[in-house]
């Protein structure tokens, strides 16, 4: 999806979040239990934007309906390089209502989950008073 990767690429997150729809589900790497709603998405997305050095989307692959997009990115999380995966799902007004996070290696998820974990209340918080 070319909004997004645009906005991400630009850390213009106020662009990316307006591409989230109202019931977005996020599914995260390292957590077990989906995350649902735009506030806290978006809060994680802007977590992510803190942890991440040096992001950069390398590929994009569509689907041919245009409602499933993969965006594949390289980003650093302290010393460890880390390559993932952006899957998102376009509902029909063609906003996010899907977005799954893959990463590897697995020290690079490990080191993804401690950073993410040390800024979990910051992103509570920012999710808590942004407005649904």
């Amino acid at each position: 999806m070319k909004a997004f990767r645009e906005a991400i690429e630009a850390r213009d997150l106020d662009a990316a979040e307006a591409l989230l729809a109202e019931n977005v589900v996020f599914t995260s790497p390292v957590v077990f239990k989906p995350y649902t709603g735009k506030p806290m998405t978006a809060a994680i997305l802007r977590g992510v934007a803190r942890v991440f050095e040096d992001f950069r989307y390398v590929r994009e692959i569509d689907d041919t309906s245009g409602r499933d997009h993969a965006l594949l990115f390289t980003a650093r999380v302290g010393d460890r390089t880390v390559e993932g995966c952006d899957f998102l799902h376009l509902d029909e007004n063609g906003l996010i209502d899907e977005f799954t996070v893959m990463v590897r290696p697995l020290s690079g998820a490990q080191a993804l989950a401690e950073a993410m974990g040390a800024q979990f209340e910051r992103i509570a918080k920012d999710a808590r008073e942004r407005p649904a």
